[in-house]
């Protein structure tokens, strides 16, 4: 049989074939590039989102990764994400605390009654 002498082997997947691979050294310039933080990147604030991750790979590594695959690089490389140590500085408790007895009952209060219903045209309660 021509072209068996890969056996078995030579049939195995190797990947996908789109599915473009991160090296060390790549990985060690967008480590680099993160430490600038989000602003040394043009971005509003300081939060590192999977998009902002993915927008840095393009532009310095010319690489098109699916945020996906921008999660699964990161985690691979022991990156979590992270939650806020603490609450904004402009954070009203007071404000807060008064929507939270006065607005948020009249909102939950609004919502649509819940019970057996049908909004068939067949159903038997029909008229």
């Amino acid at each position: 049989m021509p072209g068996a002498e890969g056996g078995m082997e030579a049939l195995r997947s190797a990947g996908p074939a789109n599915s473009p691979t991160v090296t060390d050294a790549q990985f060690a310039v967008l480590e680099e590039e993160l430490g600038k933080g989000p602003s040394g990147h043009g971005f509003d604030d300081e939060r590192w989102t999977l998009a902002r991750v993915q927008t840095v790979i393009r532009r310095h590594l010319r690489l098109s990764l699916s945020v996906a695959t921008v999660w699964r690089l990161l985690k691979r490389h022991g990156w979590s994400w992270q939650a806020p140590a603490r609450r904004a500085l402009e954070r009203d408790e007071h404000a807060v605390e008064l929507w939270k007895k006065e607005v948020w009952p009249r909102v939950k209060a609004s919502r649509r009654p819940t019970g057996p219903g049908s909004s068939s045209r067949t159903s038997p309660d029909s008229p």
